[in-house]
């Protein structure tokens, strides 16, 4: 927020300032023109109270920008408020990485910047997909388009050649040309906090939210070494040599208890670190001999992961249920399977959802209802047998409608000068005939 003086530097200064440049311009025309006669004629009455009164306000104005105050004030403002709005890929890509970290996407998943100009280029226009389809590549050209945020990512599988037969391919290639800058957040936005599936889960009201499969935190230390040492003196020099494998930085002494005859010693270490700290302690006789390696589980990142389950604040019918998630959605139809025993009239207190494809992280969780894109017929079988019902949508119409809301998170993000946009022609390829 702007403290009073800092208004007063901006909302005064840009007249004032170019009165005074008018001024100044028009006294070095008469000083240096080549043509005496032709000088413009700069009056040299005496002013009048209100002409005094205004150019008391300039000085009083380039005074007050001239002070500490307000060049601290300037130099305070937001980056947007300082320059042209200008905003380089790099800085828009750590923006979508502090929004939904990558870190978050499936081990599976190919997710980040997936295409990337050889010219940089300011980024002006960001256009959002679920998927890009020729549909979509021809409303970004048409936008002029710097970067495509594409949830689905177009290129998925490996590729070994650039060719003009394959359509995924023609679509990197037509990127490329037009200078457009490809990111797939994909699985990220599945998983992060306030992403897709909380979204989706929200479409049947408020409830407790909890997170189906917890995303694992970040660990340092992935590893435990546990061995013995026949002396104080060898724990020393055997852990002097374990923090030399990699700078001291990657190890961490958990323990050293005496034990029998010997000492019992347990340290941990990343990855990084793992083989030639193994290498290490196989040189030695007794902790060669009696090594054991554990593999250590990350902790779970509270709010982040696949699929949610809500238990309602107010449960609905059945068909409460159905009408809602059509309007939540913008469909005029849902596909829908009854549990073993519901009805329309049915009460669903409990809803588990899963954007996209979602059997696999449904599977087994006790609720009423099932929300998702899609599941195979014996996949949506299984669930009414143990009286879940289940409601599909198809794929990306579980996914589509977060664009907007991922629209407004990056907008206040961005600079003034980049507009975001959502697709138009992106649609579910399957619709009801």
């Amino acid at each position: 927020m702007l403290t009073p003086s800092r208004n007063l530097c901006w909302t005064y200064f840009p007249l004032a300032y170019r009165r005074l440049c008018i001024r100044r311009s028009l006294i070095h025309q008469a000083a240096f023109s080549s043509s005496p006669s032709k000088a413009p004629v700069i009056p040299l009455s005496v002013p009048s109270v209100t002409q005094r009164d205004s150019f008391l306000k300039i000085q009083q104005t380039l005074a007050l920008l001239h002070s500490p105050l307000c060049s601290t004030s300037i130099r305070g403002l937001p980056h947007h408020a300082q320059g042209s709005g200008v905003m380089e890929l790099k800085e828009v890509l750590q923006i979508l990485e502090e929004l939904a970290p990558l870190s978050l996407a499936e081990s599976w998943d190919n997710v980040g910047l997936l295409v990337e100009p050889s010219k940089p280029k300011p980024v002006k226009t960001i256009l959002l997909t679920n998927d890009l389809t020729h549909a979509v590549m021809e409303e970004a050209e048409a936008l002029s388009c710097d970067l495509i945020i594409s949830y689905h990512p177009p290129l998925f599988r490996p590729i070994k050649h650039l060719v003009q037969r394959d359509w995924k391919q023609r679509l990197a290639i037509r990127a490329v040309e037009a200078g457009i800058a490809i990111f797939s957040p994909h699985t990220s936005w599945d998983s992060v906090k306030g992403g897709v599936n909380d979204w989706l889960v929200g479409g049947l009201g408020s409830g407790h939210v909890s997170v189906l499969s917890q995303a694992p935190g970040k660990a340092l230390h992935s590893h435990k070494l546990e061995f013995m040492v026949n002396s104080a003196d060898e724990v020393q020099s055997i852990l002097e040599e374990l923090k030399a494998c990699d700078s001291g930085t990657a190890l961490q002494q958990a323990a050293c208890r005496p034990e029998g005859s010997g000492i019992h010693v347990s340290v941990t270490c990343c990855d990084s670190a793992l083989t030639s700290s193994v290498q290490t302690l196989l040189r030695h006789d007794t902790p060669g001999s009696s090594l054991s390696i554990l593999r250590l589980e990350k902790p779970p990142l509270p709010g982040h992961g696949q699929g949610r389950l809500s238990i309602l604040d107010q449960p609905v019918t059945m068909e409460t249920a159905i009408q809602k998630m059509k309007s939540y959605l913008g469909l005029s139809h849902l596909r829908l399977a009854l549990g073993l025993g519901h009805t329309l009239e049915s009460p669903v207190s409990s809803v588990a959802v899963c954007a996209g494809s979602g059997a696999s992280v449904l599977n087994g969780v006790k609720a009423d209802l099932y929300i998702t894109g899609e599941m195979s017929h014996h996949e949506v079988l299984d669930a009414v047998e143990k009286g879940t019902s289940v409601l599909l949508s198809d794929h990306s119409n579980s996914e589509r409608g977060y664009l907007t809301v991922f629209k407004e998170k990056l907008a206040v993000r961005l600079k003034e000068a980049v507009t975001v946009a959502v697709s138009t022609a992106d649609r579910d390829p399957l619709q009801v005939v």
